[in-house]
Parts: structure tokens; sequence; C-alpha cells
């Protein structure tokens, strides 16, 4: 008599069942971590925005006239960064003699992000997408899914 070799039906149904479960697990939190690798290009922008904000104000005593469009060769040392793929970028409302807000808001696969900054530094995230959570914390960006900063 010869021995059979091979798999049985159940046990590669049994393999199936496992990958299916751990790459729904898998995949959502993969793309979180892929969310929070692109909210840091807009944080990082915004933080430089801000420095040039305040060069601008010592070399202008105001900050009237920054937040220019982005041009090539660049009009003044506060112009805004150019949009990218995930987030564009402006001043609301215009910046007056003493202030200005930077926003960075997201587009495409970062929709439902917002993040802004003032003259005061003061950081917050107006807007996040359903499923992520808000912090009371104040001058904080959401920077994880659960609300921490």
């Amino acid at each position: 008599m010869r021995s059979q070799r091979g798999f049985t039906f159940i046990e590669v149904m049994i393999v199936v069942a496992i990958i299916g479960i751990l790459s729904a697990i898998a995949v959502p939190a993969y793309g979180d971590y892929v969310k929070r690798g692109k909210i840091a290009e807009a944080t990082s922008a915004l933080a430089t925005m801000r420095l040039k904000f305040e060069q601008y104000f010592q070399d202008n005593r105001s900050y009237v006239g920054s937040c220019t469009a982005p041009a090539t060769p660049a009009t003044t040392v506060a112009e805004r960064p150019a949009a990218t793929p995930n987030f564009t970028f402006a001043c609301d409302p215009d910046p007056t003699a003493s202030s200005y807000t930077l926003i960075a808001t997201g587009i495409g696969s970062m929709v439902g992000f917002k993040y802004s900054i003032n003259a005061q530094d003061v950081r917050a995230t107006p807007s996040l997408p359903s499923g992520w959570v808000t912090t009371n914390q104040a001058s904080c960006w959401v920077l994880k899914k659960d609300g921490s900063c």
C-alpha cells in the first residue's frame, strides 16, 4: 500500500482562515501607519513656515506682506510652500502687523486632516477624519489615531 502525501482540504482552509484574520488586522494598521508618516509632512512644513514668518517679522517689524504664493525666484523669505500630494498650505486670515495663522489642509488620501499654528506658537488640529480622536490638550497637533500628540 502506498502512503499518501499532501494536505487535506480542511488543513488548507485553516491556513486560509488564519491568513485572512491576520490580514484583517494588519492592513488597517498599516494604513494608519502610512497616514502618520504623511502627517509629518504637514507639521514640519508648518514649523518651517513659522520660523520664516518670525524671520520676516525681524526684518520688517510686521507680518503684513508675508505669506506670498510660492515663486521662482522667491519674492519674500516667508512665502508659503507649494502644495504637496497630501497637503495645501495657506494663511487664514491674511497676516496682520502682529499676528498670523498658518494652515495645512489635507488633500487626496489625507482629506479631513487640518493643522494650524499661529504667531503665539499655538498648535491646533481643527479637524480630523472620522475614527481619529481629538484631544483637549492646548497647543497640540494630533499625530496618532488615539489622539496623542
